[in-house]
Protein backbone atom coordinates (compact mmCIF):
# COMPACT_ATOMS: atom_id res chain seq x y z
CA UNK A 1 0.00 0.00 0.00
CA UNK A 2 1.70 3.54 -1.12
CA UNK A 3 1.98 6.03 1.73
CA UNK A 4 -0.74 8.51 1.83
CA UNK A 5 0.77 12.22 1.08
CA UNK A 6 0.34 13.76 4.66
CA UNK A 7 0.63 17.86 5.01
CA UNK A 8 1.29 19.71 8.24
CA UNK A 9 -2.09 19.54 9.48
CA UNK A 10 -2.20 15.83 9.01
CA UNK A 11 1.10 15.44 10.92
CA UNK A 12 -0.29 17.65 13.76
CA UNK A 13 -3.24 15.94 14.11
CA UNK A 14 -1.69 12.74 13.81
CA UNK A 15 0.87 13.93 16.93
CA UNK A 16 -2.40 14.62 19.27
CA UNK A 17 -4.45 11.86 18.00
CA UNK A 18 -1.16 9.66 19.84
CA UNK A 19 -1.11 11.07 22.91
CA UNK A 20 -4.68 11.12 23.96
CA UNK A 21 -7.31 10.06 20.75
CA UNK A 22 -10.13 11.34 23.53
CA UNK A 23 -9.09 14.83 22.33
CA UNK A 24 -12.45 16.39 21.26
CA UNK A 25 -12.03 17.27 17.70
CA UNK A 26 -13.03 20.78 18.82
CA UNK A 27 -9.71 21.18 20.33
CA UNK A 28 -7.80 19.38 17.65
CA UNK A 29 -9.05 22.11 15.68
CA UNK A 30 -8.24 25.00 17.95
CA UNK A 31 -4.86 23.23 18.29
CA UNK A 32 -3.89 23.23 14.22
CA UNK A 33 -5.78 26.20 13.11
CA UNK A 34 -8.63 23.77 11.39
CA UNK A 35 -12.55 23.82 12.15
CA UNK A 36 -13.98 20.93 14.20
CA UNK A 37 -15.89 19.12 11.05
CA UNK A 38 -12.08 20.01 8.98
CA UNK A 39 -10.62 17.68 11.44
CA UNK A 40 -13.33 15.18 11.63
CA UNK A 41 -12.88 14.36 7.57
CA UNK A 42 -9.26 14.48 8.37
CA UNK A 43 -9.27 11.62 10.08
CA UNK A 44 -12.40 9.84 8.38
CA UNK A 45 -9.21 10.18 5.61
CA UNK A 46 -6.68 8.75 7.79
CA UNK A 47 -8.51 5.78 9.01
CA UNK A 48 -9.87 5.31 5.46
CA UNK A 49 -6.00 5.43 3.92
CA UNK A 50 -5.20 3.14 6.71
CA UNK A 51 -2.59 5.65 8.37
CA UNK A 52 -4.83 5.16 11.43
CA UNK A 53 -5.44 1.65 12.16
CA UNK A 54 -6.88 1.27 15.28
CA UNK A 55 -8.20 3.82 17.98
CA UNK A 56 -7.33 1.69 21.47
CA UNK A 57 -6.82 1.57 25.14
CA UNK A 58 -3.74 1.20 25.98
CA UNK A 59 -3.38 -0.92 29.56
CA UNK A 60 -0.97 -1.88 31.95
CA UNK A 61 -0.21 -5.39 31.97
CA UNK A 62 0.45 -5.47 36.03
CA UNK A 63 -2.76 -4.06 36.73
CA UNK A 64 -4.47 -6.74 34.77
CA UNK A 65 -2.25 -9.51 36.68
CA UNK A 66 0.28 -9.98 33.32
CA UNK A 67 3.30 -9.27 36.02
CA UNK A 68 6.13 -10.81 33.20
CA UNK A 69 7.66 -9.24 30.49
CA UNK A 70 9.55 -12.22 28.28
CA UNK A 71 11.23 -11.00 25.34
CA UNK A 72 12.00 -14.84 22.91
CA UNK A 73 14.34 -14.94 20.43
CA UNK A 74 13.39 -18.12 18.18
CA UNK A 75 15.84 -19.60 15.36
CA UNK A 76 13.89 -22.05 12.82
CA UNK A 77 15.00 -25.48 10.99
CA UNK A 78 14.28 -24.06 8.38
CA UNK A 79 13.08 -20.76 6.32
CA UNK A 80 10.85 -22.30 3.77
CA UNK A 81 8.28 -19.60 3.14
CA UNK A 82 5.04 -22.15 4.08
CA UNK A 83 6.73 -22.99 7.20
CA UNK A 84 7.95 -19.46 8.30
CA UNK A 85 3.92 -18.47 7.60
CA UNK A 86 2.75 -20.61 9.42
CA UNK A 87 5.12 -19.98 12.40
CA UNK A 88 4.20 -15.88 11.58
CA UNK A 89 0.06 -17.01 12.00
CA UNK A 90 0.66 -19.27 15.46
CA UNK A 91 2.76 -16.46 16.80
CA UNK A 92 -0.05 -13.67 15.75
CA UNK A 93 -2.75 -15.63 17.38
CA UNK A 94 -1.30 -15.99 20.69
CA UNK A 95 -2.54 -13.66 22.81
CA UNK A 96 0.68 -13.11 25.33
CA UNK A 97 2.41 -12.49 22.17
CA UNK A 98 2.32 -8.71 21.87
CA UNK A 99 4.68 -8.02 19.38
CA UNK A 100 6.34 -10.31 16.69
CA UNK A 101 9.02 -9.36 14.49
CA UNK A 102 10.61 -11.46 11.91
CA UNK A 103 14.63 -10.23 11.62
CA UNK A 104 18.10 -10.74 10.27
CA UNK A 105 20.92 -11.86 11.84
CA UNK A 106 21.11 -14.94 13.86
CA UNK A 107 17.69 -15.33 15.00
CA UNK A 108 14.40 -15.44 12.76
CA UNK A 109 11.98 -13.82 15.46
CA UNK A 110 11.54 -11.63 18.39
CA UNK A 111 8.71 -11.71 20.18
CA UNK A 112 7.84 -9.56 23.29
CA UNK A 113 5.14 -11.74 25.48
CA UNK A 114 3.08 -10.76 28.34
CA UNK A 115 2.29 -13.66 30.93
CA UNK A 116 1.35 -13.87 34.82
CA UNK A 117 4.31 -16.02 35.74
CA UNK A 118 6.71 -18.73 34.93
CA UNK A 119 4.05 -21.70 34.94
CA UNK A 120 2.24 -19.73 32.27
CA UNK A 121 5.32 -19.12 30.15
CA UNK A 122 6.26 -23.07 30.31
CA UNK A 123 2.37 -23.71 29.78
CA UNK A 124 3.44 -21.29 25.90
CA UNK A 125 6.60 -22.61 25.22
CA UNK A 126 4.66 -25.98 25.12
CA UNK A 127 2.46 -24.90 22.79
CA UNK A 128 4.58 -22.64 20.62
CA UNK A 129 8.19 -23.54 20.73
CA UNK A 130 8.59 -27.54 22.12
CA UNK A 131 5.33 -29.03 19.96
CA UNK A 132 6.68 -26.96 16.43
CA UNK A 133 9.23 -28.97 14.44
CA UNK A 134 10.03 -25.92 13.11
CA UNK A 135 11.71 -24.51 16.49
CA UNK A 136 15.50 -25.34 15.89
CA UNK A 137 16.19 -23.40 19.12
CA UNK A 138 14.72 -20.64 21.57
CA UNK A 139 16.32 -18.20 24.21
CA UNK A 140 14.87 -16.01 26.66
CA UNK A 141 15.26 -12.82 28.46
CA UNK A 142 13.25 -12.16 31.56
CA UNK A 143 12.69 -8.46 31.86
CA UNK A 144 13.91 -6.98 35.27
CA UNK A 145 12.03 -3.36 34.34
CA UNK A 146 9.41 -1.77 31.84
CA UNK A 147 11.53 1.26 31.39
CA UNK A 148 9.44 2.17 28.27
CA UNK A 149 6.51 0.82 26.61
CA UNK A 150 4.49 2.35 23.78
CA UNK A 151 3.07 2.24 19.99
CA UNK A 152 3.44 6.32 19.50
CA UNK A 153 5.11 6.69 15.56
CA UNK A 154 7.08 10.00 16.00
CA UNK A 155 5.73 12.08 13.18
CA UNK A 156 7.71 14.80 11.98
CA UNK A 157 6.08 18.38 11.55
Amino acid sequence: MPSPALDSFDRKILNILQRDNHTPHRDIGELVGLSAAAVQRRIKRLEKDGVIVANVAVLRPEALGQMLTLIAEVTVESERADLLDAMKRAFDSAPEVQQCYYVTGEVEFVLVILVADMACYEALTQRLFFQNPNVKKFRTLVTMERVKAGMQVAVPE
